[in-house]
């Protein structure tokens, strides 16, 4: 005699029909989180208005990816500094700068970068100890 016959799953369970079967539904699975990156990137023109428009641009965005109003409040002012200097400082006839917001939903991690939309000059790295956490820039902000 098999030990599984008087079990909830024994071969009483598996031999009637699936609408007829009581427990746990076997078809089901688990709900899993899944880490989910979130990216927007748009280009602007080196203007005064387009460094506003990249500030209520990222407003927008960060509003419809459901952050909490301090962090947006935070990345307003660091989109609106970075997209002024690029506006102001970086402008070349013909140039535009690009914003990129990244959003890693498993690091909890904003990213805000602000680039010219063109690479064939791109900006040296300097060489050394680097103070920041990663890369060459420093972690500013947490989404925690």
């Amino acid at each position: 005699m098999c030990p599984y016959a008087d079990a909830a799953y024994g071969p009483r369970y598996w031999n009637t029909p699936p609408h007829a079967r009581q427990g746990f539904p076997m078809h089901i699975s688990t709900p899993q989180s899944c880490a989910t990156v979130r990216m927007f990137a748009q280009q602007l023109s080196s203007t005064r208005h387009g460094a506003r428009l990249a500030r209520l641009l990222a407003m927008e965005q960060l509003t419809a990816w459901e952050m909490s109003p301090a962090v947006i409040e935070r990345a307003e002012h660091i989109v609106a500094e970075v997209s002024s200097n690029a506006a102001l400082h970086g402008r070349v006839q013909g140039r535009d700068f690009l914003l990129a917001l990244t959003l890693d939903d498993a690091a909890g991690t904003l990213r805000i970068a602000v680039s010219d939309t063109r690479g064939e000059c791109r900006p040296a790295i300097p060489q050394g100890p680097c103070k920041a956490s990663v890369g060459p820039g420093s972690s500013v902000t947490s989404t925690r």
